[in-house]
């Protein structure tokens, strides 16, 4: 019985892939080079450690890695902040979700300062009891640690959790964390996707009667 529901950020609670892979974009020209979206997509769902090492093609000093995220980071709320809005349908879900007395968490690669912003400008701060993020956990997606935190901050296993997630990565923690997952088609296209319970464009195609299916 589903008693707690995670949301990955990223790609869920908002579709932001494009805003990231802007920032991403960005970060890499003022570093001097040249990088594409192409290259860019297989490294969305994994934390920032592993992003800039594969960016920089070496190995990077926790202080370089720590650096490197902040600046990427601090561009990527720049040029969202005014375009940023939540997934079609999600408050209504977060509310229907709300009135079953369902528990809600996030469990997010992304560093609470994200967290917090994307929390705090889609209004929806209020929905979530709990908040597993990057900084509060050793290994990023696809480790199932995150989901791990999440379902434990709750105060459920992590099989009383139903997850909703857009990257392979994610999907995978999911998976290894003993979770069903609900596959958003936001940051890939359906036909990508292999592995999930269920998928959809968006929130407007379900409401919290879902949880009922798991």
């Amino acid at each position: 019985m589903i008693k707690g529901v995670i949301f990955d950020m990223d790609g869920v609670l908002v579709d932001n892939r494009d805003i990231h892979t802007e920032a991403f974009l960005m970060f890499c020209r003022r570093h001097g080079f040249e990088m594409d979206a192409k290259t860019l997509m297989p490294l969305f769902g994994m934390g920032n450690e592993d992003i800039m090492q594969g960016l920089f093609g070496r190995e990077l000093s926790r202080e370089e890695i720590d650096s490197f995220s902040q600046e990427k980071e601090s561009i990527y709320r720049e040029i969202f902040a005014e375009r940023i809005e939540p997934t079609p349908g999600l408050r209504e879900f977060l509310e229907g979700l709300r009135q079953q007395g369902i528990k809600i968490a996030v469990g997010s690669s992304g560093m609470r300062l994200n967290v917090d912003f994307v929390l705090e400008r889609c209004g929806i701060t209020r929905y979530f009891d709990a908040i597993a993020n990057g900084d509060l956990v050793r290994r990023a997606k696809p480790d199932p640690e995150v989901f791990v935190l999440a379902a434990r901050l709750l105060g459920l296993d992590n099989s009383e959790c139903l997850v909703f997630e857009d990257s392979f990565a994610g999907i995978k923690a999911a998976r290894a964390a003993g979770s069903p997952v609900i596959a958003l088609a936001t940051t890939f296209p359906r036909e990508r996707h292999t592995d999930y319970d269920m998928i959809i464009d968006d929130f407007t195609q379900i409401d919290a009667s879902v949880v009922e299916r798991f």
